[in-house]
């Protein structure tokens, strides 16, 4: 619990900075990787953000070497409210009273997530088939490609309506969730007596490669898109389909078992379910700006 806590406050402090960082930058688009990474990289703020999300993801390797994968992303998307704070503060990214409901109906279903743990009781998978992993993974991957790829052809098109966010946060998302079943596989190696032996054994794995191949075009596309949407919208839709691949997914790929008692098992489904419905009906784009009153013309004498 503490290392998945740990975990969301790094990946919404990391986010929120890179978001910053990007604001102050040129344009920067996934046809210009080289551009792109020479941009980030010079930048301070978002080596900042960088090295915080990348000491998150070595709190989710700890997170997922305790916990089943379903309850893990169940506490994970409980960072979203953090992350819309953080918005807020730093970035003047205003919430609507809708959201600010939808963050209280998150809240509710960490509690219930966390109330179906049990310690000792609930099973960690450790591995699962290769062949399984890349029947699941490479499909996602392709999917997440080509959707963002036509999100950009939309977007380049000066006839269409400008777009939300959401093609690019699902694409993202995709990717990440590949990544994130990379990782809990990472993690499962990491369990072998001695370090050498720990190592081959990894390397003749497919997770290392996933990892690799998430890694460099998840950077790429996600920080084009962070740049040209809000954090507080387009992250909770990269994290919701993140979530929501991982714990289907992930938890039928490793054959993680839910718990037995009927009221766990209700409380562990009821809060996953929650989280993901609430932010899938999230406000997609910010409403139109009002137009401002005409102003009263002054009554002759």
């Amino acid at each position: 619990m503490a290392a998945a806590l740990l975990a969301n406050t790094l990946y919404s402090l990391g986010f929120v900075l890179e978001k910053r960082a990007l604001t102050a930058l040129p344009e920067v688009s996934i046809r210009q990787p080289a551009r792109l990474l020479r941009l980030v990289i010079g930048s301070p703020l978002w080596i900042g953000g960088s090295l915080a999300l990348a000491a998150g993801f070595a709190a989710q390797l700890v997170v997922y070497r305790t916990l089943p994968i379903a309850a893990a992303q169940g506490i994970f998307v409980s960072g979203l409210v953090l992350l819309v704070l953080l918005s807020a503060r730093l970035l003047g990214e205003e919430t609507s009273g809708r959201e600010r409901y939808a963050l209280g109906a998150i809240l509710l279903a960490l509690l219930m997530v966390v109330l179906s743990l049990r310690e000792g009781s609930d099973t960690v998978s450790q591995d699962a088939p290769y062949q399984l992993i890349l029947l699941v993974c490479v499909p996602s991957l392709a999917a997440g490609l080509w959707l963002y790829g036509s999100a950009e052809r939309r977007a380049r098109n000066r006839h269409r309506r400008p777009t939300t966010g959401v093609e690019y946060g699902v694409a993202v998302g995709l990717l990440y969730g590949v990544s994130s079943l990379a990782i809990k596989g990472v993690s499962s190696h990491l369990t072998t007596s001695g370090f050498g032996g720990a190592v081959l054994d990894l390397l003749s794995s497919p997770y290392p490669y996933l990892l690799l191949f998430t890694g460099v075009f998840g950077l790429v596309m996600s920080q084009a898109a962070l740049q040209r949407c809000r954090a507080s919208l387009i992250v909770p839709v990269c994290t919701t389909v993140t979530s929501l691949f991982t714990a289907v997914l992930g938890t039928l790929s490793f054959g993680e078992a839910l718990p037995d008692e009927p009221l766990r098992l209700a409380l562990r489904v009821a809060g996953t379910a929650l989280a993901v419905a609430v932010l899938l009906t999230m406000p997609k784009h910010d409403p139109a700006p009002q137009p401002p009153a005409p102003a009263k013309e002054l009554a002759s004498p």
